[in-house]
This record gives structure tokens, sequence and C-alpha cells, in this order.
């Protein structure tokens, strides 16, 4: 057992932009910096009043709960000596907002399609996705359901 600890910044700086209502109004683009890596510029939902062509707060949870559960996959099939040709997921979650601003995904399903070599291991290799839940460590931050929908192909 270990800890690893892991950090990022967030930063934002006020636009103080006065619309036609003479209202202030503030962008919610911000950048999030992690050592050594691309800043990553970050804006709320287009829903929320963000900018569209942004990431958002949704996506990157999402995408961190799909790359996971990959990794935690991989490295399942490494174990079983399955192996991996190719991986595709497309994740979807159900966000529930409340009338008093607050909310909470409600559900969330991964769609992995996984290409593989052994045709004799087509059901443990579906199997091995609910394994690969439990070790996920973003699945495991998190308590939303999440439903897992895989397909398994045959390399040919």
């Amino acid at each position: 057992m270990f800890e690893k600890e892991f950090k990022v910044l967030t930063n934002w700086t006020s636009s103080n932009k006065q619309d036609s209502l003479n209202k202030f109004s503030n962008s919610k683009t911000h950048n999030i910096t992690i050592k050594n890596k691309p800043v990553l510029t970050v804006s709320a939902a287009k829903e929320f009043k963000g900018d569209k062509t942004k990431y958002n707060p949704e996506d990157l949870f999402l995408s961190a709960l799909s790359s996971c559960h990959m990794m935690s996959y991989m490295y399942l099939c490494d174990m079983n000596n399955i192996t991996l040709v190719n991986y595709t997921d497309e994740t979807s979650g159900k966000l529930l907002v409340k009338a008093d601003g607050s909310g909470s995904f409600i559900s969330i399903v991964l769609y992995p399609i996984v290409t593989i070599l052994e045709k004799n291991k087509i059901n443990l290799a579906i199997r091995l996705h609910k394994e690969a839940n439990r070790l996920c460590f973003i699945a495991n931050s998190s308590n939303v359901p999440i439903t897992h929908k895989p397909k398994i192909l045959i390399a040919k």
C-alpha cells in the first residue's frame, strides 16, 4: 500500500466586463496547470453560460472515468493473457441539476468496444469490465452508479 499526492493549479482572473444592462459579468474560462504538462483551458458547459469550445468539468470527469476504466481493464487483460488490439469507449453520463443549482451525475454508462486476439476468451473479456470498475481509482472515488455495456470483437 502507498499514497501518492496529485496537484493541480486552477487560475482565473476577472474580466470585469459590463454587459448591456451595466452589470458586470465574468467569463468562466480558466486555466488548469499541472507541473510539466501543457496548460488546459477549461470553462463551464454551454448550458451553464460557459464557452462551448472549451473542455468543462463534466467532460473531464467522464473522460477521467473512461480513461481510468480502460487502464484498469488493460491491466486485467495483461494479467489474464488477453491480447488487446483496440479499445474504444463512448461514455455517457446523465447530470441532474436541482432547482437550487446543485446537482450530480445520476448515472454513467460506459460502452467499451474491445478487440482481442483470443476467441476462446470472449466471456472472460466481458467479465473483466466488472473487475476493472472495482479497481478504477476514479470509479472508487465517486458515488454515481456506473454501468458497462461492453462489446468484444475478435481481430482478424
